[in-house]
């Protein structure tokens, strides 16, 4: 089935990551307009694409040959065209802003809930080469994670253009953005929440699970800290906990086991995963700020390790030594991504699972700043409750 699809905003990644992802899934979209306010880049994908422009985001969602939308460009519309193509019934690919609040934004997820249409988050370190191999070697070879290391090194470079000199507060439809200018400390804030939104939920996906508690530390006590660093903890299976780990089977007594790769059973242990997220190196500092990264993530399990650098490349250990996989001829991020969206939508089964798990990685991150202003573990299932 080929999806109808209409395009609102274009984005930092269109060139890079959805135009050619689009390119190669002709089979599966048809592009049917498009709404950007920059104008030579509209031109030139409703060329390409064969097109209708559009002049507002109501207008493209109300076309009856529309059947889903995509929102890829972070703006001061924030969920107002997604609530709107909700409501007019098109399915939404959601690759905007992250930085949703959970308690805020919860009329946005009933909106989602309610329109019974299909809606995905775009959380695309869960589609990397590299992360898709070490699920499976998890699952065959290195055995449950016990340890979990992520860290993203940021600094106002990495902030798109458009967002560090135009990202506006005020607007009429019509304009994703205007000239209004935004503290860079605002910028620095925003895109340490994002990121480390992105990573608890990279976190939670190795896992299998959700933390039942965080802690929190930062180098500053200001919401725009410039280095922030949180501890979560995963327990393992137990009945009633709704935090099911992919890996546990109830022994004969109740407790929780896992099968390594040589089919022996093993205690599961709880998993620790420590996050970081800071823009401590001047932007001035280009080569300090390239000089010897961490790897993106760093897992240690039951019967080995393994480093990721995304998208493709993992390094891991176990008893008989070192294995170095370079996975770039796998099918790019994007395709991927756009390739589950369209099979979310053709399914008859709905998964709203994405957008749960963005908003549990908001709460999962709030809870952190609980952590840090009154100095304590926090669990997570009493702030939920």
């Amino acid at each position: 089935m080929k999806l109808r699809i209409g395009l609102i905003g274009l984005g930092d990644q269109w060139q890079t990551m959805h135009r050619p992802a689009l390119r190669m899934l002709g089979d599966r979209f048809d592009v049917r307009a498009i709404y950007c306010n920059v104008s030579k880049l509209a031109e030139s994908a409703v060329s390409e694409f064969q097109a209708d422009p559009v002049d507002g985001y109501q207008a493209l969602v109300t076309r009856d040959d529309i059947d889903a939308v995509l929102v890829l460009e972070n703006s001061w519309l924030r969920f107002l065209p997604a609530t709107a193509a909700c409501r007019a019934g098109k399915a939404v690919y959601w690759a905007s802003d992250l930085d949703f609040d959970p308690v805020r934004d919860r009329d946005f997820m009933q909106c989602v809930e309610d329109s019974g249409v299909a809606f995905m988050a775009g959380l695309p370190r869960r589609f990397a080469p590299a992360t898709l191999r070490l699920k499976e070697l998890i699952a065959t070879h290195l055995g449950p994670p016990r340890l979990i290391f992520c860290h993203k090194r940021l600094c106002l470079e990495d902030a798109p253009v458009r967002r560090r000199d135009q990202i506006t507060r005020r607007g009429v439809e019509g304009k994703l953005g205007d000239d209004s200018r935004v503290d860079p400390e605002e910028i620095r804030a925003r895109m340490t929440r994002t990121e480390l939104m992105q990573l608890i939920d990279w976190c939670c996906y190795v896992v299998g699970g959700r933390p039942v508690s965080v802690m929190s530390a930062n180098h500053s006590a200001e919401e725009a800290a410039d280095y922030q660093a949180l501890s979560m903890r995963f327990e393992d299976s137990t009945p009633g906990r709704g935090n099911m780990h992919p890996f546990t089977a109830s022994g004969p007594s109740g407790s929780s086991n896992t099968t390594n790769g040589d089919g022996k059973e093993q205690a599961v242990q709880p998993v620790t995963a420590q996050v970081s997220c800071g823009s401590y190196i001047p932007a001035q500092w280009q080569e300090a700020i390239g000089f010897r990264p961490p790897a993106a993530m760093q897992v240690c399990c039951q019967n080995g390790v393994a480093f990721i650098d995304l998208p493709g490349t993992l390094v891991w250990f176990d008893d008989a030594g070192r294995h170095q996989e370079f996975l770039e001829g796998e099918s790019p991020v994007g395709e991927k991504m756009l390739g589950q969206f369209h099979r979310a939508v053709t399914s008859l089964v709905r998964n709203l699972s994405g957008l749960e798990d963005a908003f549990h990685a908001a709460a999962v991150l709030k809870a952190a700043r609980v952590s840090l202003l009154e100095g304590r573990r926090v669990n997570l299932q009493e702030e939920s409750g």
